[in-house]
Order: structure tokens, then C-alpha cells, then sequence
């Protein structure tokens, strides 16, 4: 049982982190050629923040593991021939439903799970009333995957350091994390990190930033929570083809998993990247309206593998790997095309993008989701060999990719400290304390 207060008392008597000198010692940047961050000057703009975790300050072992997702996905289910015969009856007449249907047809996605039936789906009570019922699932849905993610790291809620939860398809501010910590155990000290506006990059970038924490507290562990009701962004009054074709893409998901800053077994994280392609900020977009979020989706998109393929290349070529001959993929699905055209310019076979096509197929796009139900199917395919190589990259609106490497680790386990007393609250520095004269 929690106790009010409990959070204070057991820093007393916890290990703190040594005090650090006020001048920072010369410290090798992680990544290949770039100056320390400490050290950089104002035109030194390219940097590669995470790098390789196993060379952080001059050869401390630092291992920092992304563990087994768990997923969810909800018990209503929409098919690809209901989603055909939903296009034919509600948009007969539309100047450009065959071309709709065909986009349709052609993303290979079997069937999706969405939170409502179809029928209260095609309704829209408002934008209030929506996001009263995204709060609602968000809250019933996340607990149970929060819990297997766990067990899937061998921790437990109290040793999470931070919280990164991401999610584009509704709004609620305190975000959720305020409420997990309240209700699901986590203790009050833990991060909270939101991510609203990455779309289906978010989950790429969830897995950064959790990287990056570890790397700077190598003894922290991070909770990434991706839940995603696409479902509940369906407009009605949106006829334009990109929005047809959206209709019949993307589904709803819940995910977790978690970064352990030390043991675990799973992608041990070694460098992360992100990418812009420049002015395309508006090639995937929400409108705001009253009526609640607008997707926007331009006819460009499909081909921006074009531009991201050398961006992964560079950061796999800075690493010294190659991209096109790496043993494991885990690719954002955002369509069928995204991935031939990736598997093209990277000279892979197709077969190495199997996790995502599985994902797609059987989920549809779940957005920031994809990646950790692709990384869940690589575990659940029975892993790699140990220290085979892989790269991670999530796409979303910017255009941004968010992008890693890692290699595969069984993880020889250290024991998991049950005491609280023997957890340190990664970096808390404690006042002095006065004693009197």
C-alpha cells in the first residue's frame, strides 16, 4: 500500500548519485566525429544526440535495452470486405470511388480493431463527446498492457524512472501519465513525458528519448506508452481520397513496453537519429475544427522513402554497419508502398520487413503502435542470435523519421532489487543537510 508522504522517507538512507565537479571533464561525444554537447560551439548544428550508448564517457559499460512490447488491440472488428461495402453505400456517387476503392483494396490490411462497433463508429456525437470517450478507454485499456510490459522487463512500477506516453488521436491535460501515476503505482517522482504532435513517428521517437535517459542515468528504467483510437477521428463530411483511403487504413491500438537502463532482454539501443525532410510540413496534418482533428494526408506522401533511405543509411554508415545488410528491420507501416519503396532503395528483400507487413495486415496502421507490435513479433518469432544487428525507424508528420540502431541481446539478468530502499531516484541530488553548531 502506498503511503502518503512514503515517496520522502525512503530517500533517507538511499544511494545518491556522487557530486559532480563543477567543470565537466573532457568527455568523448557518443556519436563519430561530433564534438561533447558541453563543448559545442554555436555553429556546431549537426548532432547526433543518443549515439552509441556503449561508448558513452570513454568506455563505460552502459547497456540500455528495449525489452518485449506488450499489445492490445480492441474486440470490435471491421474486415476488408465490410470496409468495401462501407465505401460503395455511404460514397455512391463520389467522383472518385473507384480509385478509392483500388487505394483501398491495395494496402493488404485484412481486417482492423476499432474501440466502438462500426455503427457508433459512423456517427459523430461531437468533438467533446469523443474525446470524453478516448479519456474512457485510454484508462481502461492501458492498465492491463502497462502490467504485462512490466512483467515482460522483470520490474515492477516502482522502478520506473520515467513515463513517455504518446498519442495523437485525442487530448486530456494532465496527460495520462498523471493519472497512471496516481492509480497504477509509479512513484511521484517519476518523469512524465508526453508526445502529441509526432503522429506515427512518435513511437520511433518514444524509444529515442528513452535511450537518450538511460544513457545520461544508466541505472533508469522508461515505461513508453503508445495508445492510439484512430477510430475516433473518423470525420464524415471528409470526401477527399486521402481521407477515403484513411478510412480504410488505420486502427486502434494500445502498447508498452519498456528501456531498461540495465539487464534485459531484447534491441540493447546503440545510436538514434531523427530527420526532417524539409518543407513537407504540411504532407501530413490535422486540421482543427470544431468537429475535432482533420486528417490530412497528401498525395506525396508514399514516396518520401526516396528522400528518408539515405538518412538511414547515413546513421547506419556512421555506425560503421550497413543499412541494406543489417539481419533484423523494424519499419513504420504506414502502407504497403512506404515499405516496397524502402525495401527498393535499401536493397533488402521484402521478406526482411515481415514484422511490419504482419502489423498492417493485421492491425491496419496503428500509428505510434507500429513499431512496438513489429518489435513484439520479432520476439515472438523467437529473437535474433546474440549481437545480431538491426535498425528501428518510425515516419510520421514533418516529414520525421525517427530513427535507431541496436543489436540483440539475451541479456545476461542481474537480480532485481525488491527493496525500495536499494532503488536511488535517478537524478535526485539532495539538499545538504545543516547540523547545528
Amino acid at each position: 500500500m502506498r503511503v502518503p508522504g512514503g515517496d520522502r522517507r525512503r530517500h533517507a538512507g538511499r544511494r545518491q548519485p556522487p557530486e559532480r565537479s563543477t567543470v565537466p571533464p573532457p568527455v568523448r561525444s557518443p556519436c563519430v566525429g561530433v564534438p561533447s554537447l558541453s563543448r559545442l560551439r554555436v555553429g556546431d548544428h549537426r548532432v547526433s544526440v543518443g549515439g552509441s550508448s556503449r561508448e558513452r564517457d570513454e568506455g563505460a559499460s552502459v547497456v540500455v535495452t528495449l525489452c518485449k512490447p506488450a499489445v492490445s488491440v480492441p474486440e470490435h472488428v471491421i474486415t476488408m470486405e465490410e470496409t468495401l461495402d462501407l465505401a460503395r453505400s455511404h460514397h455512391e456517387g463520389h467522383p472518385q470511388l473507384g480509385l478509392a476503392l483500388r487505394l483501398i483494396g491495395n494496402t493488404g490490411v485484412t481486417r482492423r480493431h476499432i474501440v466502438q462497433p462500426i455503427e457508433e463508429t459512423l456517427k459523430h456525437p461531437g468533438f467533446e463527446e469523443r474525446n470524453v470517450r478516448y479519456e474512457a478507454e485510454a484508462k481502461a485499456r492501458v492498465p492491463a498492457v502497462v502490467k504485462e510490459a512490466l512483467e515482460n522487463a522483470d520490474l515492477r512500477a516502482a522502478d520506473i524512472d520515467m513515463i513517455v506516453y504518446v498519442s495523437c488521436t485525442g487530448f486530456m491535460m494532465p496527460s495520462l501519465t498523471a493519472w497512471m501515476i496516481n492509480n497504477l503505482g509509479f512513484p511521484s517522482h517519476t518523469r512524465q513525458v508526453p508526445i502529441a504532435q509526432l503522429g506515427c513517428a512518435a513511437g520511433g521517437a518514444a524509444i529515442n528519448r528513452a535511450h537518450d535517459f538511460c544513457t545520461a542515468y544508466p541505472e533508469a528504467n522508461v515505461l513508453i506508452v503508445a495508445c492510439e483510437f484512430c477510430s475516433l477521428c473518423y470525420q464524415p463530411t471528409d470526401l477527399g481520397v486521402g481521407s477515403l483511403l484513411s478510412n480504410g487504413l488505420f486502427g486502434d491500438a494500445v502498447a508498452a513496453a519498456v528501456v531498461r537502463g540495465h539487464g534485459g532482454r531484447g534491441i540493447a539501443l546503440e545510436r538514434n537519429n531523427s530527420y526532417l525532410v524539409p518543407d513537407t510540413e504540411d504532407w501530413i496534418a490535422y486540421s482543427v475544427r470544431s468537429t475535432g482533428f482533420h486528417f490530412l494526408l497528401d498525395k506525396r506522401v508514399p514516396g518520401t522513402m526516396e528522400p528518408l533511405a539515405p538518412a538511414l543509411r547515413e546513421l547506419a554508415g556512421e555506425h560503421g554497419w550497413d543499412a541494406g545488410k543489417l539481419d533484423f528491420y523494424i519499419i513504420h507501416a504506414g502502407g504497403p508502398r512506404i515499405l516496397d519503396d524502402l525495401s527498393h532503395f535499401l536493397e533488402v528483400p521484402p521478406e526482411a520487413f515481415r514484422f511490419s507487413r504482419a502489423t498492417l495486415t493485421e492491425y491496419g496502421n496503428i500509428a505510434s503502435a507500429v513499431v512496438l507490435d513489429a518489435v513484439r513479433r520479432l520476439f515472438e518469432e523467437g529473437g535474433q542470435p546474440e549481437g545480431a544487428r538491426g535498425i528501428l525507424a518510425g515516419f510520421g508528420p514533418g516529414i520525421t523519421a525517427e530513427m535507431c540502431l541496436g543489436r540483440w541481446t539475451d541479456g545476461a539478468e542481474s537480480p532485481v532489487r525488491k527493496a525500495l530502499g536499494a532503488r536511488r531516484i535517478v537524478g535526485y541530488s539532495p539538499r545538504p543537510v545543516r547540523t547545528s553548531a
